[in-house]
């Protein structure tokens, strides 16, 4: 767990993560806090989420998107446009 704290805090950085168990089932609470102590994001993840190396990437990739969203540099809205606009891509492509 400490490992793998390691890696988020890398890769979050300048955000404070913390790993919290959470859950029966061995749930983990994400907390990213930002330089001066505020949260900013708090997500909860299965293990299997935080010790597999590709879902491990896209937990990264989810606290990017939420972070940005609750900093308020990116709308809601505008990732559901570019996943519009990914998905009609691949549609053509198959056409």
């Amino acid at each position: 767990m400490e490992s793998i704290s390691l890696l988020l805090g890398e890769a979050l950085s300048p955000y404070q993560v913390t790993l919290t168990p959470s859950g029966a089932h061995g749930e983990c609470l994400v907390t990213l806090k930002n330089a001066t102590g505020a949260m900013v994001v708090e997500r909860v993840f299965n293990q299997a989420q935080l010790t597999d190396k590709r879902l491990l990437t896209d937990v990264v990739d989810g606290l990017h998107r939420d972070v940005l969203i609750a900093e308020g540099r990116l709308e809601p809205c505008v990732i559901a446009a570019l996943r519009n606009a990914a998905q009609e891509k691949m549609l053509a492509r198959r056409n």
